[in-house]
């Protein structure tokens, strides 16, 4: 049996060889276990400009992987019976319902089947930062389909859709939401961020694209609705992910965390950590069950989510149904298995096309915790 110490060297050793290697330039890998934080390693430089190495609480912009918090705080409120999953955003956000979208609800926004996956094409970096702006546009926009009747990956619009729910609900911004009953009480509210303060940017990792790579959507094919999704100056790149407007303005299809402080939330969906649980059990088994499935409209691949989580692994043996999270583009990923108890997070500051690095990563700690 493996203990917890060799886990740690093991991921350790793992981490120093991709920088070593020249695959990985900074890089952070978190796992929780029953509410107890069992990996926390580093490797890398944060900064290439300065040699500032990656330390513990080290946020990185890891785009779509903090997703996964902006699900969590719909389902706090849920609870809270500020709304329900089958709550229409009109009732809530009254000029949603344009052009026929009354019938939109919050589940179908949190399982992408909300038929509203596009920014319009002239979209900038500087409209990005505009909530008002951004949310005004996507109400005023025309489905793309029938609510309920497809799933496709609503990339930049879940994050302003769920952000608009939470603030029209609570009458404030999600990252003081976010502050308030997650990063706070969990002890991470100088990790985990949606909006970052200029004041704390200097800790951010800084992001660079993969030499051999035109940024992580390199491989994708140019046919791909997603490419109708908004214009390709806004894909997720190092260039855009390292201006400072970006990164401090509220974008909740992304966010900026460590890899311990995105493990330590899914911990706290799991059960308690240090006294905290962010939902109960019953709700738990609602958000994280099968809601929809299919051929991803936007991306064209096989998807299957569950409510603001997607479900199955990194393409590992250890893929399973009980397995739900968010993976961002660059390659982080975080997760959590209901069955095991793990949660799982790697951030990292080079920006690459695949999950190999995250898929390997979990493998081994997913292995060496089963036999702990």
């Amino acid at each position: 049996m493996k203990t917890m110490s060799n886990i740690q060297k093991d991921v350790q050793q793992a981490i120093d060889q991709l920088v070593d290697s020249g695959a990985e330039r900074g890089i952070q890998v978190a796992a929780y276990k029953r509410g107890e934080l069992v990996v926390d390693a580093v490797a890398g430089i944060a900064d290439p400009l300065t040699g500032r190495p990656v330390q513990a609480d080290t946020p990185f912009y890891n785009f779509s992987i903090v997703k996964g918090a902006a699900a969590t705080l719909a389902h706090m409120l849920v609870e809270r019976g500020m709304f329900g999953y089958d709550t229409p955003l009109v009732e809530l956000w009254p000029e949603f319902g344009a052009h026929g979208k009354q019938k939109v609800t919050v589940r179908q926004v949190l399982n992408h089947s909300a038929g509203v996956p596009a920014i319009p094409m002239t979209t900038t970096p500087e409209d990005l930062c505009d909530w008002d702006k951004m949310c005004a546009s996507i109400a005023d926009s025309e489905p793309w389909w029938e609510a309920g009747t497809k799933v496709g990956y609503h990339a930049y619009t879940f994050g302003y859709l769920v952000g608009e729910i939470v603030r029209r609900a609570t009458g404030k911004p999600i990252s003081q939401v976010l502050l308030e009953e997650v990063a706070g009480p969990l002890g991470v509210g100088d990790e985990l961020y949606f909006g970052m303060p200029k004041s704390e940017q200097g800790r951010l990792a800084t992001l660079e694209d993969a030499e051999s790579e035109a940024g992580p959507m390199a491989e994708m094919p140019p046919d791909l609705p997603m490419f109708k999704a908004g214009p390709m100056s806004l894909m997720p790149t190092a260039t855009l992910g390292n201006r400072a407007d970006i990164l401090g303005a509220d974008i909740p299809a992304g966010g900026k965390t460590s890899a311990r402080a995105i493990a330590r939330m899914y911990a706290a969906l799991l059960g308690e950590v240090d006294g905290i649980r962010l939902i109960s059990a019953d709700r738990l088994r609602e958000a994280t069950a099968l809601s929809m499935s299919g051929t991803d409209a936007i991306f064209g691949m096989p998807t299957k989510w569950a409510l603001g989580y997607a479900i199955g692994g990194l393409g590992t043996p250890n893929d399973s149904d009980t397995v739900f999270g968010v993976g961002g583009a660059g390659g982080s990923f975080a997760c959590a298995d209901t069955a095991s108890g793990v949660t799982f997070a790697v951030t990292k500051n080079r920006l690459t096309s695949d999950f190999k690095a995250a898929s390997q990563l979990s493998q081994l700690v997913t292995d060496a915790l089963a036999k702990s």
